[in-house]
């Protein structure tokens, strides 16, 4: 049975998002509060109405803005767009895809490839990180990418109202698939996001999957990471028969999902050849009112970065 829920994942993330489309999670807007690198920077002149000098004098790096909203307590899966309003699909992006999948990507002929800041969300279901990004950060410079393994998640994230392809470009793909290329080119990235998205792949296919991200980053590129820790309430109710491995358990709708410790995600990083700059536990006590309900959440949060190359010999 295990066997089973590897080979359908696709087929039970799919039927997921057919069920709740973008109606099951709240949109990230905690984003900006726990991970600033991802606001616009705070010094940015925005009544500089897009001059091409100031574009290009802008330094891609980690934004600061004391400005984020206050942190929402996420729930479950930590998130929805609230942004439904269906407009035309785009096959133009599937086809870009599916051409840039088999290429060799050079730094001219890759979506977004004139931005000066480029984010990658891996595994961006509907998008309830994607749109507050682009709602919020308004940098001329930014682009951003968003894949998921769901191919029905990506068809709802382009048919939002809020899907802008001059800033956004939306992929299927499966982090775990070895022969699929991502559609930019190494060293591209400042910014790879990971929330909720590790903890759904199998367990041995977790670090060749960062390694391959890792390659994407820019050297002081950074790697953002949330997910479930070890013992959250969630893994506490599961069932003997839900348990497929050590701390790997099966949902009632097919899904799986994995319980880190920080020494664990701290091994993944670093063998990927990236440095920490932060590993935390966030520990909440949420009540659940209506159905009075007291829930002890366990979540893990990392920030790792793409070393700079050496200067010795300067």
């Amino acid at each position: 049975m295990p066997v089973d829920y590897e080979i359908n994942a696709h087929k039970y993330w799919n039927d997921f998002y057919k069920i709740h489309e973008n109606g099951f999670f709240k949109d990230r807007h905690w984003l900006f509060t726990e991970f600033p690198e991802l606001a616009p920077s705070q010094n940015q002149n925005h009544s500089a109405d897009l001059h091409t000098e100031n574009k290009r004098s802008e330094v891609p790096g980690c934004r600061r803005s004391e400005d984020g909203p206050d942190l929402i307590i996420d729930q479950h899966k930590c998130s929805s767009n609230s942004l439904g309003h269906k407009t035309q699909t785009l096959p133009v992006e599937e086809n870009v895809t599916q051409k840039l999948g088999h290429l060799e990507i050079c730094a001219d002929e890759f979506p977004g490839s004139s931005a000066t800041y480029r984010i990658l969300e891996v595994g961006c279901g509907v998008g309830n990180t994607v749109f507050p990004i682009l709602q919020t950060n308004n940098d001329p410079g930014l682009f951003v990418y968003c894949c998921d393994f769901s191919s029905e998640a990506i068809e709802l994230v382009q048919t939002n109202s809020a899907y802008d392809p001059s800033r956004c470009f939306a992929f299927v793909h499966d982090l775990c698939n070895e022969d699929k290329s991502y559609p930019l080119p190494s060293n591209s990235l400042d910014v790879i996001i990971l929330i909720f998205v590790l903890s759904a792949i199998v367990p041995d296919k977790m670090q060749k999957a960062l390694n391959r991200l890792s390659r994407l980053l820019k050297p002081g590129g950074m790697m953002l990471l949330r997910d479930y820790g070890r013992y959250d309430m969630a893994q506490l109710r599961f069932k003997k028969g839900q348990c497929l491995s050590e701390n790997f358990y099966v949902r009632g709708d097919g899904t799986r999902v994995y319980f880190f410790t920080q020494d664990e995600l701290d091994t993944l990083f670093t063998t990927a050849g990236l440095e920490k700059v932060q590993n935390l536990v966030d520990r909440r006590l949420q009540v659940n009112r209506g159905k009075q309900l007291t829930m002890y959440r366990v979540w893990i949060q990392c920030k790792y970065r793409k070393p700079l190359p050496s200067s010795t010999g300067s």
